[in-house]
């Protein structure tokens, strides 16, 4: 990644403003070297994406390196341009672990992850793009890379219902194989943690993988990776529409219950399908 050197201001991930459109359009060649070259992405469904706001929910992997999340934004401006925003929300301990990451992110629109900054984005009249399962996603062990694995968060539907959007599901095949992620010791580690041993960063890191790939081979931790050459394939499906919106549908639980259960169930029926394709069955 290049850091950004057109201003000192610290960026936060508290501002809107801090998105810049000519940091996004100096950073497309390098983008499309690692889209057509490195990762040969291939991509469908992209005339689902309506002109009106809408949230995008994407399951990922790849570890903090994230490939397919680079190709769906290099892809989300490929098509649209610069100056058409979509927001991501971006875990708040990205600015302790990484802030010169984390800082750099805000220039392309990461936001911190917190409902007023959705909402914010939402009221400006941009697309808001999610990733629920977080570490536990994006690190998740191999053997679960044909699953949505979202660890029953539904933030993301009570933002859709209050803010009165449609959701975008965003799928990928292919990225989990930019790094071979063996298991997960997390509770082993936690147990650690409470006989007295710190956290790296003073940030509990909610995951501890075991995996290989580069540039430390083997692995302990949600280290920075940089990702083998894996073919991805990425996927835009169709809108999900609930039949009821507003605070008060956000409140009923049981609602948002089912309101999950169809996103998680349209996703897995999508990535199954995906898969299929890619295999040729």
């Amino acid at each position: 990644m290049v850091k950004s050197t057109t201003s000192p201001k610290p960026r936060q991930g508290w501002s809107l403003k801090d998105r810049d459109p000519d940091e996004i359009a100096a950073l497309m060649p390098r983008w499309k070297w690692f889209y057509d070259c490195y990762f040969r992405v291939q991509t469908s469904g992209w005339h689902y994406v309506p002109v009106e706001k809408a949230l995008f929910v994407g399951s990922h992997n790849g570890g903090l390196a994230a490939p397919d999340l680079h190709m769906l934004m290099y892809d989300w401006f490929r098509h649209f341009g610069p100056e058409r925003p979509i927001y991501g929300l971006m875990h708040k301990g990205m600015w302790q672990v990484s802030p010169s990451v984390a800082e750099f992110a805000t220039l392309g629109g990461a936001i911190r992850a917190y409902p007023t900054m959705a909402k914010a984005a939402f009221q400006s009249g941009a697309s808001v793009a999610v990733f629920p399962g977080g570490a536990q996603d994006v690190f998740r062990p191999h053997h679960l890379r044909d699953r949505i694995y979202f660890c029953d968060r539904k933030g993301f539907i009570k933002l859709a219902l209050q803010e009165v959007v449609p959701i975008i599901p965003f799928i990928s095949w292919g990225a989990h194989d930019t790094l071979l992620v063996l298991a997960d010791c997390y509770g082993l580690i936690s147990k650690l943690h409470a006989l007295g041993l710190p956290w790296l960063f003073d940030t509990d890191p909610t995951v501890f993988p075991i995996y290989l790939g580069l540039p430390w081979g083997l692995s302990l931790g949600p280290l920075p990776n940089f990702p083998l050459p894996s073919q991805i394939h990425t996927q835009i499906c169709p809108p999900i529409h609930f039949e009821h919106y507003g605070k008060q549908a956000a409140k009923d639980k049981d609602y948002v219950q089912s309101c999950y259960d169809i996103v998680v169930s349209e996703m897995q029926l999508a990535l199954d399908q995906l898969i299929l394709k890619v295999n040729g069955s």
